[in-house]
């Protein structure tokens, strides 16, 4: 804030973006409520981050969805879930997708491999297009060329600040405030387990994708392959770590907080952790006959996170990150070091 004496919209863009919400400027505040100026600088901030994610989606109409987005990601997941389910058990012979199949190639005896490559695959390249194209249009938003986006100490700084969660330890390392006043890590702890386990199931999808089209070996894999051990640290993450989110959230402070948007937080927790919990289902009995119908369950849920990614909270992500590498890129600037 202290850095430009006019800033412009973008700028406000920025710092709202920036902000980690850990609310120290609320409770440090002494014209905070219940003073009569009520300054409540980190729901300010909360409703400006609300406005950059309509203002920076793509499609522009489908800016919409981040209106009552908690009703939009259920009803996509719903709607998901519901048509794998419908689609599996009308085009595929009851025998077979209620049998016991074992060894390399038995999930794609219930569902092709190519029809699940084609739909979840040009899913998850639109969500990549929409969220690519929203990062362009918020860096381009500010005074900077997307050229210096890519500089490596720009992007290794945002990396390092994202990996460690730096500002959720409310810049003392203490963390967040709480309730009464007093810090805690706890939102940060379960942040790095969600992320981390979110990046774990990534890489996981990823080794398994190279097992499959470099040496032909076709999933399930043993239990002790990377897929398999990347994938249960991963999803063990997303298990523990939306549920403390989504804890931590019952607990917290509402006033610095815009509880608007809790539906939306919500909504995309909670599909983080069924995707998890129904991949724990299938890796626990994908030999028994149930097999089939968990398979198109998970399928499902990931379908859906799929199609919602650019228009749900974790487009924080995109645009927070953003926000990091432009803070790095202007402290190197400030300081006179080089961006080479």
């Amino acid at each position: 804030m202290e850095s430009q004496r006019e800033p412009a919209p973008a700028d406000f863009d920025h710092l709202a973006n920036l902000c980690h919400n850990c609310a120290a400027c609320y409770h440090a505040c002494q014209y905070a409520p219940p003073h009569e100026f009520s300054l409540n600088v980190p729901r300010a901030l909360a409703e400006l981050r609300a406005v950059t994610y309509e203002k920076y989606a793509w499609p522009a109409p489908f800016a919409r969805l981040f209106h009552r987005n908690g009703l939009f990601v259920s009803i996509v997941a719903a709607f998901s879930i519901a048509s794998v389910l419908l689609l599996t058990f009308v085009l595929q012979n009851p025998e077979v997708l209620l049998a016991e199949h074992k060894g390399p190639g038995a999930f794609y005896k219930v569902i092709p491999h190519d029809v699940i490559v084609a739909v979840a695959g040009s899913v998850f390249l639109y969500s990549i297009l929409a969220m690519a194209v929203g990062f362009i249009k918020c860096w381009r938003a500010g005074s900077y060329k997307l050229s210096d986006a890519a500089r490596p100490i720009v992007l290794f700084s945002a990396i390092k600040n994202v990996a460690t969660l730096k500002y959720l330890g409310g810049g003392h390392g203490d963390g967040c405030n709480t309730k009464d006043d007093s810090f805690s890590n706890q939102r940060r702890v379960y942040h790095q387990l969600m992320m981390w386990g979110f990046i774990l199931c990534f890489a996981a999808t990823s080794v398994a994708a190279t097992y499959e089209y470099a040496f032909g070996w076709n999933a399930p894999y043993p239990f002790f392959s990377v897929p398999v051990l990347l994938g249960t640290v991963g999803g063990a993450g997303l298990l523990v770590g939306p549920a403390g989110l989504v804890w931590i959230k019952l607990q917290t402070d509402p006033r610095p907080m815009l509880t608007q948007q809790f539906g939306m937080d919500y909504a995309f927790l909670a599909l983080l952790f069924f995707i998890s919990l129904t991949g724990f289902l299938l890796l626990g009995l994908r030999t028994t006959s149930a097999m089939g119908v968990l398979l198109a369950l998970h399928l499902g849920f990931v379908l859906a996170l799929f199609f919602v990614l650019p228009y749900s909270k974790f487009v924080h992500a995109i645009y927070r990150f953003a926000a990091l590498m432009r803070l790095g890129l202007e402290e190197r600037l400030k300081s006179g070091s080089s961006l080479s």
